[in-house]
């Protein structure tokens, strides 16, 4: 009976890793059409009738202003060349500093960010944030740090049903995302944080102070020198 029970739980978990190993493999190379955090609020409006309808195009790295590359980096990670999915360090810092701006940055890398928004849900369990550890782990085995971050620019909820920089930049600055300035830049990664309460193009006094911090941030790593390597 023992044995009989190992052989199945084998069987089940190598199932699992093949449907976990073969989408992360795959996406590696090819754009992702949609994200789990998108097909969710898809669900909810077409159940709900209202909301504000997905705004998602995929945009190429190259396509990318490279000040917008910095940007979220400089907002949301500026560890991210350097550490292999998890930031131990700030996460400790997280739980010690309790200041606006180190709340507002958190602990979470975008690799884990990356991992929670295209494979899963939002949610504190711990069943979530094993998967979300499961899948980070995936990513920083199988992608390049490139493709971790152009997929992040592209999966991002930059406002109310604007998922990604192309439908951020059209949406709120009327133009492509090649030709954000790092001001603009800067006010986009201002906003990821809550950025169904926090718009870019109409910012509040709190949206414009933390974007001028971004700005400051993205000087100090040197710009977007700072991600030539990757």
């Amino acid at each position: 009976m023992l044995k009989r029970f190992r052989k199945v739980l084998a069987w089940v978990l190598l199932v699992a890793l093949v449907f976990t190993i073969v989408p992360v493999l795959a996406l590696r190379w090819v754009a992702p059409p949609t994200s789990a955090f998108m097909l969710r609020r898809s669900i909810t409006n077409l159940v709900s009738r209202q909301g504000a309808p997905t705004r998602y195009r995929w945009t190429g790295w190259a396509q990318i202003s490279p000040f917008m590359h910095v940007a979220v980096v400089a907002a949301e990670d500026q560890k991210f060349p350097r550490h292999w999915g998890f930031d131990f360090e700030s996460i400790a810092e997280a739980i010690e500093d309790q200041g606006p701006r180190r709340r507002v940055r958190g602990a979470s890398t975008i690799t884990q960010q990356v991992a929670r928004n295209l494979f899963l849900w939002p949610g504190r369990s711990y069943i979530r944030k094993g998967l979300e550890a499961y899948f980070t782990v995936l990513l920083e085995l199988f992608w390049p740090k490139r493709r971790i971050l152009e997929v992040y620019l592209n999966i991002a909820e930059f406002g109310d049903g604007t998922y990604g920089v192309d439908a951020a930049s059209k949406t709120f600055f009327g133009k492509h995302p090649s030709q954000l300035t790092q001001s603009e830049a800067a006010l986009l990664a201002a906003v990821l944080p809550n950025p169904k309460q926090l718009h870019a193009n109409a910012p509040s006094p709190y949206v414009d102070e933390r974007a001028r911090w971004v700005e400051e941030q993205m000087e100090q790593l040197g710009g977007p020198a700072y991600l030539r390597a990757l």
